[in-house]
């Protein structure tokens, strides 16, 4: 029986970096199993899936607690796998409520964690930091200034560079993705992306439906919604979304739509890093239900909520939080920028300098390279 290790994911995200961490871990060490939670991106590259990332996909602090059945029954499974599997070690990625959770079970049975992704310690929950120190034999960072945290608490952390960066890609021009889906050349073309839960599209697209119809009265435009792989394209039907010639869903060549577009209007989170890297200009917004973000919100400890704002430690893109994301915000925040070259250049001078902050694009070999480093540590 192959040697086997755990890799778990929750975000659409998390998957396609745990997929891409796979592909070269197998390039040291092609004898190594796979199994856990994720999604296609890593069942493509063998991992064995006891649940797809969607059954994790949960945000606030009220959805967890509605869907707490749901999410103990797949910690039981995974349990039950581990102790039957046996992994030499394991691999989590991002989903700190789930994950930093399953850490503490994976110590006491003396498999070593490898962490990809750190939790946002540096934006709230820093307590987080104590119950990493007990359980994560290494943390793998994704961000320049975590180094800083992680040393400051002793935590064995490397920094490894962000995994976007190897990923973020084209292969339409802009002329050909646009012939491609019927997109008029003349006109403007703006990005929705609504986010990649459930949850996201229930807070998200009623608002941006209204935005959208604002912003045709003033601009001959046409948008394209990216809708996240993990997801169906049959939920906007209970979003009574409307599929018009001038709106599009794309599943696929999601880079090269951003890509293409004058404009994107992105929830937080990785897309706003995604748009940044395209140097597409965007705006950036979140919702979530009300309770969950007045609890949240006095733990919050940073006055920017998109990371691209973050990594430039200063505001150069909008962001619309909670009561802030309007229709009319929407609208007013989009004038600005589809109005003003020089309100455009500044962005994308920005946005520039961010990609020279987040380094070269090795992150998924260099997190390879650290596991098998764990995994010849624990042999010895």
């Amino acid at each position: 029986m192959k040697d086997s290790i755990l890799i778990v994911a929750g975000e659409n995200s998390g998957e396609k970096y745990g997929a891409d961490l796979v592909h070269q871990f197998k390039k040291l060490q092609p004898s190594f199993s796979f199994f856990g939670i994720g999604g296609k991106h890593m069942e493509k590259e063998g991992v064995h899936l006891l649940y797809p990332i969607d059954a994790l996909s949960i945000v606030g602090g009220i959805e967890v607690i509605s869907h707490l059945p749901r999410v103990r029954k797949i910690f039981n499974r995974i349990k039950k796998e581990i102790e039957l599997q046996k992994p030499v070690v394991s691999v989590l990625i991002d989903s700190p409520d789930f994950n930093l959770r399953l850490a503490k079970k994976l110590k006491k049975l003396s498999i070593p964690v490898l962490y990809y992704i750190s939790p946002t310690v540096w934006a709230w929950r820093k307590r987080r930091l104590l119950g990493i120190k007990k359980t994560v034999e290494r943390m793998m960072l994704i961000f320049p200034f975590e180094e800083k945290i992680y040393k400051e608490h002793k935590i064995p952390a490397v920094y490894v560079g962000h995994p976007l960066k190897e990923r973020v890609k084209v292969s339409l021009s802009k002329e050909e993705f646009l012939q491609s889906y019927g997109f008029v050349p003349e006109k403007k073309l703006i990005a929705l992306l609504p986010g990649s839960r459930r949850s996201e599209l229930k807070y998200h697209i009623p608002v941006l439906l209204k935005a959208i119809k604002k912003i045709k009265k003033e601009y001959a435009a046409q948008f394209v919604l990216i809708l996240a792989e993990s997801l169906e394209e049959n939920l906007l039907t209970n979003f009574f979304f409307p599929h018009s010639d001038e709106l599009k869903v794309v599943t696929g060549h999601s880079y090269e739509a951003i890509a293409s577009s004058d404009l994107a209007l992105s929830a937080c989170g990785t897309a706003n890093l995604e748009a940044a890297l395209l140097e597409t200009p965007v705006i950036s917004f979140y919702r979530i239900a009300p309770i969950s973000y007045h609890i949240g919100v006095r733990f919050v400890s940073i006055k920017n909520y998109s990371i691209v704002n973050i990594l430039a430690r200063k505001r150069i893109i909008p962001e619309l939080i909670q009561k802030d994301f309007t229709p009319e915000n929407i609208f007013q925040e989009a004038k600005k920028i589809l109005d003003s070259e020089k309100a455009r250049s500044e962005m994308i001078e920005d946005f520039k300098k961010i990609k020279q902050i987040l380094g070269d694009d090795s992150a998924s070999k260099n997190t390879a390279q650290e596991l098998e480093r764990l995994i010849m540590q624990k042999a010895t």
